[in-house]
């Protein structure tokens, strides 16, 4: 089969989270296995457009609304990411320097994507799937099947991906007129609770929807911001598939962004050495259990109880316990831990932003990590964490819970708590102190989680057979 990829980010191209480390990884499983996968996305205006080779494929203009854009597609050449890459540049709308937070992010994705379908209306061939990826690429599916000018690409399988349903992309109805002509009696396919809401026009028109875990899908009948009952509607057509992590990036044996490589019969000494090396940077005891939060500081992930977490686990509890923290989100949980590093600088210390690198070596150097989300479609997180032998401390939500078994269970190897509270967090805290005192019992868990296999082998193989029903039907 040959699969296209629709997506606003792809690892290492352009990423903000965890969409895309999925669309930089499931492509390659793909092609591995013996299709033709491509990813198309916006050439954003970032190192790796600048810093690699490309080729001109297409040139172009669309129309938005009263607005003429040109538009070039252009192909890496190399193979660099195992799959076919395209990126559309549309100067004046995606020639950008961040993926998303601009005031005119509706008119710079409705953009992308009719330029994506008039490039592929051009195609002399026609590919088996179109796989889009979250609200940014949601109005693909509708054009595809009901706007004139894309006739010919009707009878193309469509396929949705919901990575996170609390982003829908909605907009008001005086927009309508940007988009390619269509027979206005199917208008409503648009529609949800009185705007043009793309989530909902994808789940509509979609051939198949699937969220990025079972629980996830089965969370969303209850609470998707709106569109439980579009859901429930539409369940028919729903499947809930496990996201995978790439476990040739991220491998403790030979990943470059590590000091020192370890294994499952290395990874005292490994995981010894790096923890050692971090404990420095952020000038905190080695000697003490080291839990670690990596993510955005917002409240899905639960990252405003982080500051009462902290305090309470040290002060409360007097836990011998260190935190170290890496994200940037929410100005005011920002400001609440700046406060609260302030009084518990011995056992905290958190850096504001993103680095690839330094996230790599906290997964590897931490002992613990931290996940308190309140909503978590998949989580990806505590896959890295369990490969580079690292405990995942998860609140049972979403993919965490299809992840991660507590270890109070038969054959469990993490740990879980019920609530997104503090004092539940807590509670999950003390039990890593205890567990972080029977070190026997700890590497016996470290070297099991290294072990299990969270690769994308078989959720490629789902959708490959997600694809393959709808082909054929």
């Amino acid at each position: 089969m040959e699969i296209l990829h629709v997506s606003a980010e792809c690892y290492p191209v352009a990423k903000v989270g965890g969409l895309a480390d999925v669309v930089g990884a499931l492509p390659k499983y793909q092609f591995q296995a013996g299709h033709i996968a491509k990813v198309v996305m916006p050439a954003y205006n970032t190192r790796f457009f600048h810093t690699h080779e490309f080729e001109l494929v297409h040139q172009g203009g669309c129309w938005l609304g009263h607005n003429w854009y040109h538009f070039n597609v252009w192909r890496e050449v190399t193979n660099l990411l195992g799959f076919d890459l395209y990126m559309v540049d549309i100067p004046g709308l995606l020639d950008t320097e961040r993926v998303y937070g601009y005031y005119n992010d509706t008119e710079r994705f409705m953009a992308f994507q009719v330029a994506v379908l008039d490039w592929l209306n051009e195609w002399q061939h026609q590919p088996d799937v179109v796989h889009v990826h979250d609200h940014h690429t949601g109005l693909i599916p509708f054009l595809m099947t009901h706007a004139y000018k894309y006739e010919r690409l009707r009878n193309i399988a469509t396929v949705l991906t919901i990575h996170n349903a609390q982003y829908q992309g909605q907009f008001g109805w005086d927009r309508l007129y940007q988009l390619p002509g269509f027979d206005l009696w199917n208008a409503g396919l648009l529609g949800w609770d009185g705007a043009i809401n793309p989530l909902a026009a994808a789940i509509k028109c979609a051939w198949r929807f699937t969220t990025v875990s079972p629980s996830y899908l089965e969370e969303l009948y209850n609470g998707a911001n709106g569109l439980e009952n579009l859901l429930n509607y539409e369940r028919g057509k729903a499947v809930g598939i496990l996201n995978g992590i790439d476990t040739v990036v991220w491998d403790p044996a030979t990943d470059p962004m590590l000091p020192v490589d370890y294994d499952k019969d290395t990874f005292i000494e490994g995981k010894r050495d790096i923890k050692l090396q971090l404990c420095e940077q952020f000038n905190l005891d080695p000697e003490l259990p080291l839990i670690s939060f990596i993510g955005r500081l917002v409240g899905e992930k639960g990252a405003d109880l982080l500051p009462d977490i902290i305090g309470r686990s040290i002060y409360e509890q007097k836990q011998q316990v260190n935190f170290l923290l890496l994200g940037s989100g929410d100005p005011h949980v920002e400001w609440s831990l700046q406060q609260t590093r302030i009084y518990t600088e011995a056992n905290f210390n958190v850096q504001f932003g993103y680095d690839e690198a330094l996230s790599h070596r906290i997964y590897a150097g931490s002992d613990f990590l931290l996940m308190p989300s309140r909503v978590e479609p998949c989580g990806l997180n505590q896959m890295y964490a369990l490969r580079y032998g690292t405990v995942p401390i998860v609140r049972s939500v979403g993919g965490l819970k299809d992840t991660v078994t507590d270890f109070g269970e038969p054959n469990g190897f993490g740990i879980r708590f019920i609530h997104a509270a503090a004092w539940d967090a807590c509670l999950a805290v003390s039990r890593a102190v205890a567990l972080y005192k029977d070190t026997e019992k700890l590497h016996v868990i470290c070297k099991t989680i290294m072990q299990l296999d969270h690769s994308w082998d078989s959720a490629a193989a789902e959708y490959l057979q997600l694809y393959s029903s709808i082909v054929t039907h």
